[in-house]
């Protein structure tokens, strides 16, 4: 429920086993809005707990995503911790995609799953089909593709459940 939507959609598909699920996530906000992570000055890295605007997401962000989030389908933010943390998602990877007209949902569904799916196992350190993790992209929307220029896709990867939590980054895990 949302007073108002004050920020363009984005899009998050969840991969389950067989990259199959997904969920639109979109933008509407509290007046102000959601905030950038705090972060320190020399590598960039979350250094407190915060909900971040989900256009401030950098490669080695940390989310902690509570299960009843997985229904809704609307997002301003991400719950952002730093990585030494108990977490449920890293995003590991960004694809910028071309200018131009809006290709379509599916379209832009299936070039996130692709490249998440793509660099995975760099990312890990074994196979999608190895490793006992899931991975999920967030997508721009029609609606921040037009509004926002929003042309990037960013890979998530964590538990298969989202009440497990990992600590620590998951780069070359090999789980």
């Amino acid at each position: 429920m949302a007073l108002a939507r004050l920020r363009p959609a984005r899009s998050l598909a969840v991969g389950a086993v067989l990259l199959t699920s997904a969920l639109l996530v979109s933008g509407c906000s509290a007046i102000l809005g959601p905030e950038e992570a705090q972060r320190d000055e020399p590598n960039g890295e979350v250094t407190a707990a915060s909900d971040a605007d989900v256009f401030s997401l950098q490669i080695g962000d940390c989310i902690n995503q509570a299960e009843s989030d997985a229904e809704t389908e609307e997002f301003a933010s991400l719950p952002v911790v730093p990585c030494a943390e108990p977490h449920n998602g890293e995003v590991y990877a960004e694809l910028e995609l071309e200018d131009g007209d809006f290709p379509g949902a599916t379209t832009v569904e299936d070039q996130a799953m692709e490249h998440c799916h793509g660099q995975f196992e760099a990312f890990v350190g074994l196979s999608y089909d190895e490793s006992t993790l899931i991975f999920w992209p967030m997508f721009p929307s029609e609606q921040s593709w037009e509004l926002e220029d929003d042309r990037v896709i960013q890979c998530f990867v964590g538990p298969e459940s989202m009440t497990e939590t990992v600590t620590g980054t998951l780069a070359g895990a090999a789980v």
